[in-house]
């Protein structure tokens, strides 16, 4: 339990995928500096510890999720949940970072002090609030809210005599053989549900408003496995990351330079799969480009099969109402329901949602830039962890987490008791998620803003970011004042 009064050099919130990599990086680039891991719930894992519902996975592979210092070592490329919570779990017992984890802590609040260069928080544990202090603060707590999912107000829902489910809160009793499922919702998560659920149900529906764009992907990496079979583990963990890197970006590159290529190539691949034009385009052409939202992989096109075989269904159409059966329609057509499921998108919560102070005064998030994805205008010795949005999350937050290292390094050899990014010209805001994604436009407000330029523009492109992030010279950009440096674009 931490005491009052404690204090720890670098204190990182989170002790998901992002947290315990920073930990590895903090007590291997920053040997001798004490760190704490500061974990709300009762488990490490994050989204992987949270989420349970039925076939749960990555739709990004794990050479590329995974750590680049810890090979990846199972067979499937896109890995399932569990798998990837016991990567992470064995990952940081084996580095001795689940020693610095202190669960049932939560950061409710952050108050920095320029007299002290310091961050004294407030902790709560149960029903105690205490205290600790640290000189630098890193939040890994991602960007989505864990205590509630978006849940939009069906009409007539109260009167709908089956069982309704958010997946983000998953009964563990839930039986759903021989029943009739639908699953409102197109992303990620519902086409996941949908395979997963199709083994046991009678029949499970994907009701969706509009199509999303969606891609039959390897579950296995043929390639990586002969890779694996050739070279040692750690080497062959590299070179297959690197492969995936390029593939990834180029794919991304190519679709949003090429969109209406891409979106002949998406559609035809869903054609040769289910063998019916009129059903592709119907409910599986988006009116949007291929990345204007994030693409949804489908392993194996488990989905798409659930459907040949007769045990799923497609409904593009709107919801008129919940009846006692089930769902009518704006078209009139009553959807039979036994169990529904509402995949409807993730909340998000700004990096734990903790309340932060400088010097007495609240922070407005969205009054803020980031520089180089990390840091935020007037927010000394802060840091916050941001993944890529077209790429595996990992990619950017091991980058993060390499610079957070490199400028309490420079810190510690320049004599500096604190850091804060200035630009030293005007930005032009953006949105610091650029996505039209329904849960992203909800609550993107919230957060800070990207530049118009680098680097205060969060970039979706690991390579530039892999070339020149760790190049980054913070003898120009780190400006000293009395108390604190200041983070420069110069």
């Amino acid at each position: 339990m931490t005491a009052a009064g404690e204090y720890v050099d670098v204190v990182i919130v989170g002790a998901g995928l992002s947290g315990i990599g920073a930990g590895y990086r903090v007590q291997t680039e920053l040997p001798g500096k004490s760190y704490a891991i500061l974990e709300a719930r009762e488990a490490l894992g994050g989204t992987w510890d949270l989420f349970r519902y039925p076939g749960i996975r990555s739709d990004s592979d794990m050479f590329t999720l995974g750590y680049p210092f810890e090979p990846w070592r199972d067979a499937k490329s896109i890995a399932d949940g569990p798998s990837i919570l016991r990567y992470i779990t064995e990952t940081a017992r084996r580095h001795g970072i689940d020693k610095h984890i202190r669960y049932g802590t939560k950061v409710v609040a952050a108050q920095w002090s320029s007299a002290e260069s310091r961050w004294t928080l407030t902790l709560r544990q149960g029903d105690a609030e205490r205290t600790l202090s640290c000189r630098f603060l890193y939040s890994c707590a991602g960007y989505y809210n864990y205590d509630e999912g978006h849940a939009p107000e069906f009409p007539g829902v109260d009167t709908f005599s089956g069982t309704m489910v958010h997946p983000q809160f998953w009964p563990e009793d839930l039986d759903y053989a021989g029943k009739k499922v639908v699953v409102v919702g197109s992303g990620a998560t519902a086409v996941t549900l949908v395979p997963a659920m199709a083994e046991q149900a009678e029949l499970v529906t994907m009701l969706q408003r509009s199509p999303t764009w969606i891609s039959a992907v390897p579950g296995r990496d043929k390639q990586a496995d002969k890779i694996r079979e050739l070279l040692p583990a750690g080497l062959a963990h590299r070179v297959i990351r690197t492969k995936n890197i390029l593939f990834n970006v180029g794919f991304y590159q190519y679709c949003r330079r090429r969109p209406q290529a891409a979106r002949k190539l998406l559609t035809g691949l869903t054609t040769r799969i289910l063998k019916d034009e009129k059903l592709v385009a119907e409910h599986f052409t988006p009116e949007y480009n291929p990345w204007d939202q994030r693409l949804c992989a489908v392993p194996d096109a488990d989905f798409f099969k659930a459907m040949r075989k007769g045990k799923a269904e497609v409904v593009t159409d709107h919801i008129d109402t919940f009846v006692p059966e089930g769902i009518r329609l704006k078209s009139g057509r009553v959807l039979p329901a036994d169990i529904v499921i509402s995949a409807t998108g993730l909340k998000l919560l700004a990096f734990g949602g903790i309340t932060l102070e400088v010097d007495g005064e609240p922070v407005n998030l969205s009054d803020r830039f980031v520089w180089q994805g990390t840091m935020l205008t007037g927010v000394p010795n802060f840091a916050v962890c941001i993944g890529y949005t077209n790429a595996s999350w990992t990619l950017r937050a091991d980058l993060t987490s390499r610079l957070v290292c490199k400028v309490i390094a420079h810190m510690d050899r320049r004599g500096y008791e604190a850091v804060v990014p200035q630009p030293q010209a005007e930005l032009t805001e953006h949105p610091l998620l650029d996505l039209a994604s329904g849960y992203i436009q909800r609550s993107i407000g919230d957060f800070p803003r990207q530049g118009d330029r680098h680097p205060w523009k969060v970039r979706q492109n690991y390579l530039l970011d892999s070339a020149t992030t760790m190049r980054t010279n913070l003898d120009k950009t780190l400006q000293p004042v009395r108390r604190t440096a200041v983070l420069s674009n110069a």
